[in-house]
């Protein structure tokens, strides 16, 4: 699989990185083991957790894997999150006190001494900026963390950051990554987020790039039993998905995947994995065999004209100040 640079960093990843959300919940020790060890074989590094998924089940799993010697801890590209607590008064944490105690947990939890890539899992309106990215920097300085990223930043929340990190004199470490939802059925980055990234140097890792599932096709005549979509966790994460736009966008992918004798989540797959500013895209699978299907994606790059009409019927609308002048 080839890799990336992330950002303008040192970091080299995975082009498609393995997502976890599901692991230590809907997905056990035998199930982990066998995804990771397809995710290996097609040379793939990027390993994707956070610290509330599953309540920490997630990075226990993941640390069990790697006690088992299934695979050597510096064969992974291990990156987690902290920030988002399970309070309804405050839904993100991104004091520099609960960070870095979350951050020591992860490391128990994984059973290592540092983590590759530690991101802040969002932006939190009650902690300054500063104070945030002053953990990020500890953590680096400490060995605990080699390289810092943030998550569902909005664009000037993204480009305040980056620009505190490299104007605030020495001993200030740049952010590698952001990582948001990217998909045909979310192009919502593109206005802010996406150019702010790629101004400072910042990589994106693309979450949900199969647009929750539903770029699959597998939605196209009702949820499936054994779908997230039926998942009593999962349903009202997929649900935004399944309006009429995104059956149009669908069937435009299932109409490109039958002229490619490709599948639909190829298609939808090399598509985010192609576009401008993105260092990897984060695909969660059930089961190892869909992981499988989704990682055939290494042989498939896209025509310029099917990436054109797919870029065409998935248009975000745009609207003051994006649109031009002439079109006001």
């Amino acid at each position: 699989m080839e890799k990336r640079q992330l950002g303008r960093t040192g970091l080299r990843v995975s082009r498609l990185g393995l997502g976890t959300m599901t692991w230590g919940r809907d997905t056990e020790v035998a199930e982990a083991a066998e995804q990771l060890k397809v995710f290996l074989d097609a040379g793939g590094t990027l390993v994707d957790t956070a610290d509330v998924y599953a309540d920490g089940g997630a990075e226990y799993l993941l640390a069990r894997l790697l006690d088992d010697g299934l695979v050597a801890r510096s064969e992974l590209v291990i990156a987690t999150k902290a920030g988002s607590v399970p309070d309804s008064a405050r839904r993100f944490d991104a004091s520099r006190g609960h960070l870095l105690a979350a951050l020591d947990a992860s490391l128990r939890r994984l059973g290592t001494d540092y983590v590759d890539l530690w991101q802040v899992h969002s932006f939190d309106p009650d902690t300054p900026t500063e104070e945030t990215l002053h953990a990020l920097d500890l953590a680096v300085s400490s060995g605990r963390v080699r390289y810092v990223g943030v998550s569902d930043f909005c664009g000037w929340q993204l480009a305040k950051a980056a620009a505190w990190q490299q104007c605030s004199g020495g001993g200030r470490v740049p952010l590698a990554s952001t990582q948001m939802e990217y998909s045909l059925l979310q192009r919502g980055i593109e206005r802010e987020v996406l150019p702010a990234a790629r101004d400072a140097g910042v990589g994106l890792l693309a979450s949900s790039p199969l647009g929750r599932g539903v770029l699959t096709g597998k939605y196209r005549h009702g949820v499936p039993q054994d779908s997230r979509g039926a998942s009593p966790y999962l349903s009202g994460f997929v649900q935004p998905y399944l309006g009429e736009r995104s059956r149009r966008i669908v069937d435009a992918v299932a109409t490109a995947a039958d002229g490619l004798a490709s599948s639909p989540l190829a298609v939808a797959l090399s598509w985010v994995r192609d576009r401008p500013g993105v260092a990897a895209a984060v695909v969660g699978a059930r089961t190892a065999a869909q992981l499988t299907s989704a990682l055939s994606v290494e042989a498939l790059t896209l025509p310029d004209e099917i990436r054109g009409a797919l870029d065409d019927i998935s248009a975000p609308v745009r609207r003051y100040p994006d649109q031009d002048w002439n079109e006001l």
